[in-house]
């Protein structure tokens, strides 16, 4: 799984913890909207966001929707938050 990183995702809206593989290749801003439309599948209670923002959970920075998952610091491990 070299073009993905394992990653823990906490959605605190609805109180739920993911562990989920994320392409590197993608830029953040996709991902996210492919994160809403996964979550609402999972828990039928979230609402799908064209606009949803990830945080790094370890240092509270929040990741340009423009940027490429494999430039930031995100690897595997990384618990996130997903607003």
């Amino acid at each position: 799984m070299e073009y993905k990183v394992l990653v823990t995702l906490l959605v605190p809206e609805i109180e739920e913890k993911y562990e989920i593989y994320l392409p590197i290749n993608k830029y953040v801003g996709d991902i996210c909207y492919k994160l809403s439309k996964i979550i609402n599948d999972l828990s039928k209670v979230y609402p799908i966001k064209n606009n949803g923002i990830l945080f790094n959970a370890d240092t509270g920075v929040s990741y340009d929707p423009r940027t490429l998952l494999r430039n930031t610091d995100i690897k595997n491990g990384t618990e996130l938050i997903y607003i």
